[in-house]
């Protein structure tokens, strides 16, 4: 892997730009489908990351890299979550940045799935409102980087595994906690004046 430095306490057009080269390096040719939902997810949080300041550039950031796990080279364990933060750590990267990676998407639930939890616990889930915008940018945007609702969000994923998988398993399990992670989202964006009251989630 080229070394390379993701930046530290510089401005947002740095990070961001910085963080989807990044991506786009490790996803844009080998998982072109992939790369497509990371650059969805980069524009909803984009989107919404005037309710998140100070900590918008890390949103964003965390957005584009989110799923950088998948890219064939870096496979470890392969569980995405801990392999993308655990490059991300490699190259420098800010350990909060590292650990909502880790943590995206209620990644804890399937980790103990897979046997990861003691892994996965290198990272801390901060739980905090950052945290849950990652999940709603994630869980609102669908496989081709479409806006979808949370519910069409989790019918998509549904039909793309079979029953019985790690991926149906962890839907199941961990539902109710990404639809409160979207929630608390979704009424923070309608204080903000960004989500309209009657819009679906």
């Amino acid at each position: 892997m080229r070394p390379w430095v993701l930046p530290r306490n510089v401005p947002r057009v740095g990070l961001v730009a910085s963080s989807r080269s990044l991506a786009e390096k490790y996803l844009a040719e080998s998982l072109p489908r992939r790369w497509r939902h990371v650059q969805g997810v980069g524009a909803q949080a984009v989107r919404i990351a005037d309710a998140y300041a100070p900590d918008d550039d890390l949103l964003v950031a965390a957005a584009l890299l989110h799923d950088i796990g998948y890219a064939p080279e870096l496979t470890v364990t392969g569980f995405h979550p801990l392999d993308g933060a655990r490059v991300l750590r490699s190259v420098g990267a800010d350990e909060r940045l590292c650990a909502l990676v880790a943590h995206h998407s209620g990644a804890r639930i399937e980790a103990a799935i897979r046997g990861l939890s003691d892994e996965l616990a290198e990272f801390v889930d901060e739980r905090t409102p950052v945290r849950d915008a990652l999940w709603y940018c994630d869980m609102t945007t669908g496989p081709d980087g479409q806006r979808l609702m949370f519910e069409e969000r989790i019918a998509e994923i549904e039909r793309r595994y079979e029953p019985g998988s790690v991926t149906r398993r962890f839907l199941a399990d961990g539902y109710d906690e990404l639809e409160a992670a979207v929630q608390r989202t979704t009424r923070r964006l309608v204080a903000a004046g960004l989500v309209a009251a009657d819009q679906p989630m």
